[in-house]
């Protein structure tokens, strides 16, 4: 057995010899426990930042611990792509064709080199397809495309569930929660709240806090019910109507109606629940590397989802019992927008939350970037290993000897020395500061086992992702798709000068009850013109409902005859007015109905 096969350690690579510019025989072993104490990995494109961090995350792999990945460039499904026997064929529907007609290579030639390459890149580091096929045997690897259904769909706003007991203890924690899905709902309706000012975000915190405290799980549907007609009298000292009046309270709820009624929003209803657990274990409890790609997406619905999977980890994590041994690793590439130094986004708060408590629980944190400046060096004082590979400017190299400075926590550092050594990497070098090591080392990172052929597009993410197997699965998926529409169904968005009645209950009691909105339109039809024989239909519908009747198919006859009478109109002026059989046909079996109405130039 090689001595990186053994467990607790990870492979990542070889050390270097800056002054003989190549690798040396000693191997880089790093201790997983180590990651508990957080990473982080900063390179320019080029650098081979993804790799080493691909690297880190088959060690865990093959050691049974499961991996939460947030892919917002959508590099890291190439851990899908892993072939044990390392065939042409293999390799095939990933190569890059473009690279292969630059170099003026047939696609199928350029795939043979591939494995080829991949086949004695793999034989240099001491690897082989049997440790490909060892990964492949350790842990299920899975696509999550929120917003799409290329990938394993995921329900992120199917219901907005409370959290576990042990977070609904800590009221800081609740209210972190309630804040960070209060901000990032609004972003995604296009609403930039801020949680003193906006009354929109205080209204949402006091509704999701209300509704969590009494263990109740809202749905949007729900929530736009609330929003309407909310369980409150007053926010803060002031009466509900004077701190956010009906009528404005009405847009706020037709914007996320909209979004709810929107065929482009249905795909988020879909699939599995964002629960924690279920993403890194199967339901025979095989250890999962679940992969939410993200890159699809735009930049408000990114924040959306990054902010609910941390505040749904910090959940599961609070969860768990202490441990000083690898449980889990929540890796992020591409942090740039989500951790800065200066600005608050949503996702800031749970992720710094993370970072200063999972360490006591075994869930190390993994964060990548390719720019310094992308990070609050503050938030990362506690960041036990920094993985640094070649910087683009001068500029980025001072900001990260700030970072490991303050890293160090008062721990003396060599800064010239660092300095020199950062100025020598090239692509795959890093150094590598742990807090448990006596010194900085300078590593050259192994060989992937995975084939990084770059982002996956949401057609090769579908190609990875079998067909649902179940049908229990889809079913569930379809009533989850179903669910907000019903429940917006039963009581539809109105403005608030519109009032609602309802109908008496005429079935037996035990029967389930189901409310329908409909239209009730009652109206005096002036004609200008009595040769006119024929009024055209107005298309009636309330949004995201069915109507009980197609008044796109309904037929509006008028038949007009002379009448000698006349009549008195409201204002005591005799008028001349004819008599009009007005038939109204609909195509639910409604009988047809005549009414008489006046006809007058005016």
């Amino acid at each position: 057995m090689q001595d990186f096969e053994k467990l607790g350690v990870f492979y990542l690579g070889r050390a270097f010899d800056a002054a003989a510019g190549k690798s040396t025989d000693e191997l880089v072993l790093y201790d997983s426990r180590d990651l508990t104490t957080h990473a982080v990995c900063v390179g320019m494109t080029g650098s081979g930042k993804t790799g080493l961090c691909i690297a880190l995350l088959e060690e865990a792999a093959i050691d049974g611990i499961p991996s939460l990945v947030i892919d917002p460039k959508g590099d890291l499904g190439n851990l899908l792509l892993t072939f044990p026997d390392l065939q042409p064929e293999d390799f095939r529907p990933w190569i890059n064709e473009d690279d292969a007609r630059r170099k003026g290579v047939a696609p199928d030639a350029y795939a043979a080199q591939q494995a080829e390459t991949w086949q004695k890149g793999l034989a240099a580091w001491g690897e082989s397809g049997e440790r490909i096929r060892k990964l492949r045997e350790a842990a299920e690897f899975a696509i999550y495309t929120p917003g799409s259904r290329a990938g394993r769909p995921l329900s992120v706003v199917a219901s907005f569930a409370p959290p576990p007991a042990g977070v609904l203890e800590d009221g800081d924690l609740v209210r972190q929660r309630v804040a960070t899905v209060a901000t990032s709902l609004l972003g995604l309706v296009g609403i930039e709240a801020d949680p003193i000012q906006s009354r929109e975000h205080i209204l949402l915190s006091n509704l999701f806090e209300r509704a969590w405290t009494a263990g109740e799980t809202l749905d949007l549907g729900k929530l736009i019910e609330r929003i309407q007609k909310p369980p409150l009298e007053r926010v803060g000292v002031m009466d509900l109507e004077s701190f956010y009046p009906a009528k404005d309270r009405f847009g706020l709820a037709m914007a996320l109606n909209n979004l709810l009624a929107s065929p482009s929003f249905a795909a988020w209803l879909e699939g599995e629940p964002l629960d924690l657990k279920s993403l890194l274990y199967t339901p025979a409890g095989k250890p999962r590397v679940a992969i939410v790609s993200i890159a699809h997406l735009g930049d408000a619905e990114r924040m959306f989802i990054v902010s609910l999977l941390l505040n749904q980890t910090l959940a599961w994590v609070r969860g768990l019992g202490g441990t000083t041994s690898l449980r889990a690793v929540v890796y992020m590439d591409e942090v740039f927008g989500y951790l800065p130094p200066v600005a608050n986004p949503p996702s800031k708060l749970p992720l710094l939350t993370l970072l200063k408590q999972a360490r006591a629980f075994g869930v190390g944190v993994v964060l990548a970037t390719q720019n310094p400046v992308d990070l609050d060096y503050k938030a990362l004082s506690n960041t036990g290993t920094w993985f640094l590979g070649r910087l683009q400017t001068d500029r980025d190299k001072q900001r990260v000897l700030d970072g490991l400075e303050s890293a160090a926590g008062g721990a003396r550092l060599d800064r010239a020395e660092l300095d020199r050594l950062l100025s020598s990497l090239r692509s795959r070098i890093f150094l590598m500061q742990n807090a448990h090591e006596e010194r900085p080392i300078l590593l050259e990172s192994r060989w992937a086992m995975s084939y990084l052929a770059g982002p996956l597009s949401l057609p090769q993410i579908k190609t990875l992702t079998p067909p649902a197997k179940s049908p229990a699965a889809s079913e569930s998926r379809a009533a989850a798709a179903e669910a907000p529409l019903a429940a917006s169904a039963s009581r539809p968005v109105l403005p608030p000068q519109v009032p609602e009645v309802f109908l008496p209950l005429r079935r037996p009691a035990a029967s389930a009850l189901q409310y329908r909105p409909a239209v009730l339109g009652i109206a005096r039809v002036h004609s200008a013109s009595l040769r006119s024989s024929t009024i055209s239909p107005v298309a009636v519908g309330v949004p995201g409902t069915v109507p009980v009747t197609s008044w796109t198919r309904s037929s509006f006859n008028a038949a007009s005859r002379k009448s000698p009478a006349s009549t008195r109109h409201s204002d005591g002026k005799s008028i001349p007015s004819c008599d009009q059989a007005i038939s109204i046909t609909a195509d639910r079996g409604m009988p047809a109905r005549s009414q008489r109405c006046l006809s007058s130039s005016r």
